[in-house]
């Protein structure tokens, strides 16, 4: 296998040759690994590359099919996302203040990825703690898109998407809190799919804002979306917020589908506030070519208002910042990771975050504490809330009267690395279209929907109602196939 059609190996596609015995494990690392270290220096998409791991882990898959057995993902190369958990290895979210923090345990969704038979290349690059659009406020160094040089991949999830669409992984994990798998999806050309808030353990990932954030997977194609999604979903002791919902298998949400009319009796909502003033043109004819696209595989669009989408960003960064307030005191400096010296204990608390904290990570801490003090509660972050359950009854309301809503994931393509890194309020717009199924719970997909006049990725939005998984991946797998 020559390394251009490594890079364009899929899950299903790797499963299928090693089950026939065409290629090894050890084969497919060691040519990832090449490509890895002949990319790494530009897209930069990985923080940490664990070559002795992954070599020694697809030695042992090797030996097991060899043994006869078989598991869903028994060989099969996957990239993490440096905010979740793996024992062994180094868990920094991209910020100082872990540095030399190593995992003493496996997150929920590793060990299912274990149990499953994957292996783990090294942990992809990440706006630091998760926040951030464009994977540039990391403290290791931004990342490249792979497909439009010079320009963001998205975030935060960026070096997983980058890593995904340059073909330096087959797949990848990513975390979701407001967009930051659906928003790097788009600008990288691939899958990325944003789960129900419940479906998928966030027991040992690092904390964003803990109502809000849920795993997810990035990935070439629709299909190996549903497989890696089968393997990480289902109940967790663990994570008292891991749902008991039954796991269907989401290879079959297509299963026995019309071939000519694939979305015969689906109703898909068009919300008419993700089309107005501030789409990019070439963004909204994507959109619109894929709406056309799903009427005529059977589908009947109707129009639908989410008459409370204009308050979704002030609404989701105050929830999300109080949130973050919260889960990152406990990054002091006395427990792990950065400790600075000093005389006393208050002292040391300081220099530690002031050291180890980057500047967007201050900026949202303080923000969160401040809609959290004394005085402000009651203005800001209670009356927050009560717009989140608006923003939620909207979707509901929609769904009501469709199956799923489609519309953009990002209001414009990928822009160049450091044009709006001193804005972040232009960078926190850039969530607008996303951050309403993360305020409600429910699902959402980014599918690739063709590419502007200058070759940016332009990605298109499915949204499902709670556990509308298999909806969400019949209408994507069929939009996919007749794009």
């Amino acid at each position: 296998m020559n390394t251009e059609e490594l890079k364009r190996l899929t899950v299903a596609e790797t499963l299928r040759l090693l089950r026939a015995g065409k290629v090894t494990s050890a084969e497919l690392v060691r040519g990832l690994l090449e490509i890895m270290e002949s990319s790494q220096q530009d897209i930069h998409a990985f923080v940490t590359i664990d070559a002795e791991g992954a070599l020694r882990q697809a030695a042992e898959c090797d030996a097991r099919r060899a043994a006869g057995e078989d598991l869903p993902l028994l060989g099969v190369p996957i990239a993490i996302k440096d905010n979740m958990n793996v024992i062994g290895q180094p868990c920094t979210a991209s910020s100082r203040i872990l540095e030399g923090y190593v995992a003493p345990y496996d997150a929920t969704v590793i060990a299912k990825l274990r149990a499953a038979g994957a292996i783990f290349l090294g942990r992809t690059n990440m706006d630091e703690f998760a926040l951030g659009s464009t994977t540039q406020t990391s403290a290791f160094g931004p990342t490249e898109n792979p497909v439009a040089r010079g320009c963001i991949p998205g975030g935060s999830s960026g070096g997983s998407a980058a890593a995904v669409g340059g073909g330096l992984a087959i797949c990848a994990l990513g975390s979701d809190t407001g967009g930051s798998i659906r928003q790097p999806a788009s600008h990288c050309g691939i899958v990325g799919v944003k789960p129900t808030y419940g479906r998928v353990s966030r027991y040992g990932v690092v904390a964003c804002a803990s109502s809000l954030d849920q795993v997810g997977p990035m990935t070439k194609t629709v299909e190996d979306a549903a497989l890696i999604l089968n393997v990480i979903s289902g109940r967790d002791p663990m994570d008292a917020t891991c749902l008991d919902e039954a796991v269907p298998d989401y290879t079959q949400a297509w299963a026995g589908a019309d071939p000519e009319k694939p979305l015969a009796g689906m109703r898909i909502g068009l919300p008419k506030e993700y089309f107005g003033e501030g789409l990019d043109p070439e963004v909204r004819a994507r959109v619109e070519a894929a709406a056309e696209r799903a009427r005529a595989l059977g589908a009947e669009t109707v129009e639908v208002s989410l008459p409370h989408s204009g308050y979704g960003i002030p609404t989701y960064y105050i929830c999300m910042t109080a949130e973050l307030s919260a889960n990152l005191a406990r990054f002091d400096g006395v427990r792990y990771g950065l400790r600075v010296p000093c005389d006393d204990v208050i002292a040391q608390y300081g220099a530690t975050r002031a050291e180890g904290f980057g500047a967007e990570v201050k900026r949202r801490v303080l923000l969160g504490t401040f809609v959290l003090s004394s005085g402000f509660y009651d203005a800001y972050y209670n009356r927050a809330q009560k717009v989140r359950t608006l923003i939620r009854r909207d979707l509901e309301a929609a769904f009501a009267r469709c199956d799923l809503l489609l519309g953009p994931v990002t209001p414009e393509p990928a822009w160049p690395l450091g044009v709006y890194q001193n804005d972040p309020i232009r960078n926190y717009l850039s969530d607008v279209l996303t951050v309403a199924a993360n305020l409600a719970g429910c699902c959402a997909l980014s599918l690739p929907a063709g590419k502007t006049g200058e070759g940016k990725p332009v990605g298109v939005q499915l949204i499902g109602p709670n556990f509308g998984e298999m909806a969400l991946f019949r209408a994507a797998h069929a939009l996919e196939c007749r794009g």
